[in-house]
């Protein structure tokens, strides 16, 4: 007797999902609860398990866009060969795997260097390749499921290079196209995208903070302070907690349009955009305006880990109530970040450059960052918005002030 898996509801919002990996192949045993596939939203990704053991019967083809309830496959009872070599072959990757994993949760890190994660060990294994011969280019090394399918291509290109028939060259100025079928998160972030430029009044204030004072502290208390709570102390923490600060002073930038109604936020849900494997996501710190340097670096660091590992869940990532994005670890300079809707406000990071000021009649040279805050001019003035950054410039130029509140 067969047994049809379909897809399961994984949202309110969510009405359809897209197929993204089979992690099992047609005609694999499969045991029951084992990771079968992964099912993409426009959201997050999710794990498709199975419902009971026997031979995967695959229906829905990889990159299959599937409605909620929608077949996906089905698993025949019996079909397990004892002593089958290819299970015999991928348990110890299995259990490689996770035991790199546990060593690796133990250090307060993901994978050790060059070591695959699950997904990828499982490909790497059914296509013979040797992990140690692939280079892997995710966090600290990791070999990804990309860098999986990119070596089992390099493997099958390798035989035909091996004729000495004259390559083909493309002529100068070829003009060659590529076509990729846009991911569903990708869609959705677009639709998001134009949706804001057209449905709010937009607009930007800039402003320049003086790093100095930050970058001082960071270096006289970041070892001590590494010591005692597990964490690094970045930029990013001090950029929310003077973000939280102002709110308190700036209700309206934290607050959304309803209907007819304005919506002022008590807390502080602050969405911090992350740029994963298939896309840019913004997961949420909760209540952050009562959390302490330590608790945000941790909360900041755990939610990158599992935006770059696609593990986020949609609780993780809806509901903030004001946005903070760092383009400057991509190096740029100045830009206008967009909305983050139904929020009202977002505040742009930049990448620090020593540039010349005046200071006490001198010119002297300070590292300086530019930041940026887009607002809903419907539901935020002028006043308010140059107030708030204002408020943000003079906290991170002041560290004492995130201590003392003043």
């Amino acid at each position: 007797m067969s047994l049809v898996i379909k897809v399961p509801p994984v949202g309110e919002s969510i009405s359809e999902v897209t197929l993204s990996q089979w992690i099992k192949k047609d005609g694999d045993y499969v045991e029951m609860d084992e990771i079968i596939a992964e099912l993409e939203s426009d959201k997050a990704t999710f794990e498709l398990t199975a419902e009971k053991a026997g031979t995967l019967k695959t229906i829905a083809k990889e990159g299959d866009t599937l409605e909620i309830g929608a077949p996906v496959c089905s698993i025949e009872e019996g079909g397990k060969a004892e002593g089958k070599p290819a299970k015999q072959e991928a348990a110890p990757v299995k259990e490689e795997s996770k035991a790199a994993a546990a060593n690796q949760e133990e250090k307060g890190s993901t994978y050790a260097s060059g070591t695959p994660s699950p997904a990828a060990a499982k490909i790497l294994a059914d296509k013979g390749v040797d992990a140690a011969s692939v280079k892997g280019t995710g966090v600290d090394g990791r070999l990804t499921k990309e860098d999986a399918t990119k070596a089992e291509a390099g493997k099958k290109a390798a035989p035909a290079a091996a004729p000495a028939t004259p390559a083909k060259v493309s002529a100068p100025g070829s003009r060659g196209e590529r076509r990729e079928k846009m991911s569903s998160l990708r869609k959705t972030v677009a639709k998001r995208l134009v949706a804001v430029r057209n449905e709010t009044a937009m607009l930007t204030t800039f402003n320049e903070v003086d790093m100095q004072p930050i970058m001082d502290l960071r270096t006289k208390y970041k070892d001590k302070f590494k010591e005692k709570h597990g964490v690094g102390l970045g930029f990013m923490s001090f950029f929310t907690k003077a973000v939280c600060e102002a709110l308190k002073d700036f209700p309206s930038v934290n607050a959304r349009i309803d209907g007819e109604e304005i919506v002022f936020n008590e807390f502080a849900d602050i969405s911090i955009a992350v740029s994963a494997p298939k896309g840019l996501v913004v997961p949420v710190i909760r209540n952050a305006e009562s959390m302490s340097l330590a608790q945000i670096e941790a909360a900041v660091m755990e939610l990158a880990v599992k935006a770059r590992d696609s593990k986020l869940t949609l609780e993780e990532m809806t509901g903030g109530t004001f946005t903070i994005t760092n383009g400057g670890v991509f190096g740029s300079m100045m830009s206008t970040p967009i909305i983050n809707a139904p929020q009202s406000a977002i505040l742009g990071m930049h990448n620090i450059v020593e540039r010349p000021v005046a200071q006490n009649g001198q010119v002297v040279i300070r590292p300086i960052m530019y930041v940026a805050l887009s607002y809903d001019h419907r539901i935020i003035d002028g006043r308010e918005s140059v107030g708030f950054l204002v408020r943000v410039k003079q906290l991170l130029e002041d560290p004492a002030r995130l201590l003392l509140g003043i």
